[in-house]
């Protein structure tokens, strides 16, 4: 990652799980929130994180253009619904039911965009999670607790009661799959 060490790289993200795997890289990064839209019309899981991390790091790479721009974004699909943050209690509550003793698919969507988005590069990863089976009380207590993350709950959060086990990639669950990451830093600086 020789080239990568003389860009400055701007993680467009201000969650701060995406922040503790990204520092595992070794190198320092500045952090820019895009703020951009996650409204989308494309229904297909992968295709979906895919074109809102590359939203995300086009945002910050066009005021940027000196800098390379990781964007990245997560979803949960579980009973074939796509769900995202939830938007209050309640909503969290009907997500939770949902994967209630379900097993569900987690994709992120990770972009990275040099030369003020003239060079974007996209990569998505896919994980599996089981989620434990938990009464409907343990239920409304839980729901609300996560509202920043895709799903509602909290795989990192090691007093989480609701993830039974994850197969695939553990960082992809938490939002940002460094495996992936690592890979188009490396591609998005070739020209």
């Amino acid at each position: 990652m020789g080239r990568l060490l003389k860009k400055t790289l701007i993680l467009a993200s201000a969650s701060p799980q995406r922040r503790r795997i990204l520092k595992r890289l070794g190198r320092p990064f500045r952090i820019i929130p895009s703020h951009v839209s996650e409204r989308t019309t494309e229904k297909d899981p992968r295709r979906m994180v895919v074109l809102l991390a590359r939203r995300k790091a086009l945002a910050i790479a066009r005021l940027h253009p000196e800098a390379l721009v990781l964007g990245a974004d997560t979803i949960v699909v579980c009973g074939g619904k796509i769900l995202g943050k939830p938007r209050d209690s309640a909503h969290a509550l009907r997500i939770l039911k949902l994967q209630n003793g379900r097993w569900q698919r987690v994709y992120t969507g990770v972009a990275a965009a040099s030369g003020g988005g003239r060079r974007v590069v996209c990569e998505a990863a896919m994980s599996r999670v089981l989620c434990r089976r938990l009464p409907d009380a343990q239920l409304r207590v839980y729901a609300g607790k996560h509202m920043d993350k895709a799903g509602g709950y909290s795989v990192s959060d090691r007093r989480d009661p609701f993830v039974a086990r994850v197969e695939g990639d553990f960082d992809n669950v938490v939002g940002l799959p460094l495996k992936a990451v690592k890979r188009v830093l490396r591609r998005a600086l070739i020209w």
